[in-house]
């Protein structure tokens, strides 16, 4: 990977919906060659995939530190709830970290059930940067 697909991963994540027309104006290619490049990017798996941003008004990370061993019936519930943006499973102090856009009772509501697998630490996102 090079300065120039370095430059356009950079152009289309900030907009996925840029025409690789108006991509090669930015970097100095045709858009015939900008599209050989993002094609390449898919195909080596540099790109997985193109998405959409939802600016949800409330959002939290949710870091879980696990007391129980049930760690597929604890993936299985996480995995079911439709607040649930992001799920990892992580190395370090935490098992989990969870991306979410919960409402206050939700979010409530949400914790008390995490509780029966373990600890929990949530930090509120109160604006997003980039």
């Amino acid at each position: 990977m090079d300065k120039i697909d370095k430059e356009i991963l950079k152009l289309l994540k900030a907009n996925s919906q840029l025409t690789n027309k108006e991509i090669g104006k930015q970097v100095h290619l045709t858009g015939q060659a900008v599209g050989q490049r993002i094609m390449k990017l898919k195909e080596d798996g540099t790109i997985a995939a193109f998405s959409t941003t939802i600016n949800y008004p409330n959002q939290q990370f949710i870091m879980v530190y696990m007391d129980s061993n049930d760690f597929k019936n604890f993936e299985n519930f996480i995995t079911k709830s439709p607040q649930i943006d992001e799920f990892y499973k992580i190395s370090g102090h935490a098992c989990y970290l969870i991306k979410s856009h919960f409402a206050s009772p939700e979010l409530r509501d949400f914790l008390e059930n995490l509780s029966i697998w373990g600890r929990y630490n949530v930090e509120t996102v109160i604006k997003n940067l980039i």
